[in-house]
């Protein structure tokens, strides 16, 4: 059973509309300028619906913070705009934004969405009002699965596939982020994203990067041409770009480009419409700060004089070289000043919690919507500069080598009198509104005794009203989903259910093995070796199993076992094959048998 807002949390909402920026409708107009049509709440069959979204509109309700209230309404708009002439976006359709770009022959496409599905309905409609041009490019801006994972929407089913730009390192960190860590960081993307909330005003309402993520079909298709350096130009499909290579900012691969004859900027995801996150709570390298203010600067330097439009791969443009200059100045200070302000404190002494505290933005900053924490927050990016500086570590010699929960949890109910005793200190701070320290307090009690059905519903109470007074769209999903997944366990399933296979398939042999290497389990692997050639690529590797660690390299010896990437991405996931491998199994046998399966439904807020 959920809960409504408390006195506690009514005032905190009350406090927080006070605070925000002046209303001045610019981003309402920006929203909707240039709309030419959609699709009926956006419905793409069962990838993408925006119909569940109608109840939002009017006032922020007690249980949402009225900035991310105002946020997810105008995420909510959705169709096909004209940014500028030859330049179109289908927004809505999924968390991320496509742009389609007139060519001589056909259209570019730069970065086609999560999922085919709401890919291919945004081509679709693209071509139904503008033109039916033939794909004749695609760009990636960025390694983020949001921003390549739809490609084959766009791509034709016959005939010579076109060419795909991305900045170098693309695919190193494309598979690094999406495909390594792809299980635990896809686990903890359920919980950023509000995937398992109800859509409702006590449940998930935005993301506040975009309305939530679809549920298509993900693909990689590797990219054919590397941006190497910036001002690299390319005339592709007669329209001339201009590259900036901006890698270790949101993304670290990532590149924003300009359109000279249009005299567009593409900002990639480098400039958004609220404070992106240094730090991604699903999971990630940290971002570096510095990196990320001085290639805003750089972009200023070489487009800022000339651009009249600049658009990004979410939310809405802007037009004007007023406007654009200084979106981007104050874009660049944020990042500069966090970074800057984070090392200043720290440099007196301050740990990273005490720092996220203290941490202000200056009032010229802070009266902006587009600084806002409406998806990163403020608190977590100073955490994640102090991070990237002196680890997480903060000095303190009590912190060298802590407890794990599951062990500190019965020291400290037991330090504090007993499970009743927490339960009272609990009950007596969630009266109080002090709902920070209920969550910190009980999440004690939980990992004790995390049978306990007071402790549980306790910590739910009282994550359910931190969710409800935050600002980001994904705190408010983290916190909403603990309380979930509190009140509801997940009951434990007779086999683990594996994150999506897809992305392997569509890899390099070399990375494929690269990705399988984090899969082994050193305590069961034997020494081996043995030699593997995959059928379809004509790569050919020494596979070698040593001391429990797997490598790989290049090899022009008589391959002992051959297959293609697709029978071992299915041997790999326990899925049929269709052609099964040629010649010697007996090392790869050895292998598969080593690596582990893992499950994607491991517990985050219990044991």
């Amino acid at each position: 059973m959920r809960n409504e807002a408390t006195t506690a949390t009514r005032a905190a909402q009350h406090r927080a509309a006070a605070s925000l920026p002046a209303e001045d409708g610019q981003d309402e107009a920006r929203s909707a300028r240039g709309f030419i049509a959609t699709l009926p709440d956006a419905a793409i069959g069962h990838s993408w619906s925006l119909a569940p979204y109608s109840f939002v509109g009017g006032n922020a309700p007690d249980t949402v913070h009225p900035g991310l209230w105002r946020q997810a309404k105008l995420n909510g708009r959705h169709g096909l705009f004209e940014v500028a002439a030859g330049i179109h976006q289908v927004r809505g359709f999924d968390l991320s934004v496509i742009t389609f770009v007139a060519g001589e022959r056909g259209v570019i496409v730069i970065d086609p969405l999560t999922s085919a599905e709401p890919a291919a309905a945004a081509l679709a409609l693209y071509r139904q009002h503008v033109g039916d041009r033939p794909v004749t490019a695609i760009i990636y801006t960025h390694c983020h699965v949001d921003h390549y994972g739809g490609v084959r929407g766009v791509l034709p089913t016959d005939g010579e596939l076109p060419p795909i730009y991305a900045p170098e390192g693309f695919l190193r960190h494309a598979v690094s982020e999406n495909v390594l860590c792809g299980n635990v960081m896809g686990r903890r993307a359920t919980y950023m994203y509000g995937a398992l909330l109800p859509i409702d005003v006590q449940g998930h309402v935005d993301c506040g990067l975009g309305k939530a993520v679809s549920r298509g079909a993900v693909a990689l298709v590797p990219p054919t041409v590397s941006i190497a350096r910036t001002g690299e130009r390319h005339v592709i499909d007669g329209v001339e770009v201009v590259f900036q290579l901006t890698p270790d900012t949101e993304a670290p691969a990532e590149m924003n480009f300009y359109f000279p004859a249009q005299r567009a900027l593409c900002i990639a995801e480098n400039c958004t419409c609220h404070l992106h996150n240094l730090y991604t709570p699903r999971g990630a390298p940290v971002r570096d700060a510095r990196n990320w203010s001085r290639y805003i600067d750089e972009a200023l330097a070489l487009w800022g004089a000339d651009a009249e439009v600049i658009f990004a791969s979410h939310h809405w443009p802007r037009w004007g070289r007023e406007d654009i200059v200084r979106f981007l100045i104050q874009q660049r200070d944020l990042y500069k000043l966090i970074h800057d302000q984070t090392l200043r404190l720290a440099n007196h002494g301050l740990t990273a919690t005490e720092i996220a505290e203290e941490l202000t933005l200056p009032p010229s900053l802070a009266a902006e919507w587009h600084t806002r924490g409406l998806y990163g927050t403020l608190n977590h990016n100073a955490k994640a500069v102090y991070h990237r500086y002196l680890g997480a570590f903060d000095g303190n010699p009590a912190h060298l080598h802590p407890l794990p929960p599951v062990e500190a949890g019965p020291r400290y109910v037991a330090a504090m009198g007993g499970a009743d005793a927490v339960l009272a200190e609990g009950r007596r701070a969630y009266a109080a509104g002090d709902y920070r320290w209920v969550a910190e307090l009980v999440n004690h009690l939980v990992f004790a005794e995390p049978g306990n059905t007071d402790a549980r519903r306790l910590q739910a109470d009282a994550l359910e009203q931190l969710g409800y007074q935050a600002e980001s769209g994904p705190w408010r999903d983290f916190y909403l989903t603990g309380a979930m997944e509190l009140r509801h366990p997940r009951p434990p399933a007779d086999a683990p259910r594996q994150g999506a296979l897809g992305q392997l398939r569509a890899l390099p042999g070399d990375q494929l093995l690269e990705a399988l290497a984090v899969r082994v389990d050193a305590h069961r692997a034997p020494d081996l070796r043995f030699v593997m050639a995959f059928a379809d690529t004509g790569e050919q590797f020494a596979v070698e199993l040593s001391n429990g660690v797997l490598h790989h390299r290049p090899s022009a010896a008589e391959p002992d076992v051959t297959l293609t990437r697709a029978t071992l991405v299915a041997l790999i996931g326990g899925e049929p094959v269709t052609a099964p491998p040629e010649g010697d199994r007996a090392g790869l046998d050895q292998l598969l048998g080593v690596l582990d399966r893992f499950d994607f439904w491991f517990n985050i807020i219990e044991p």
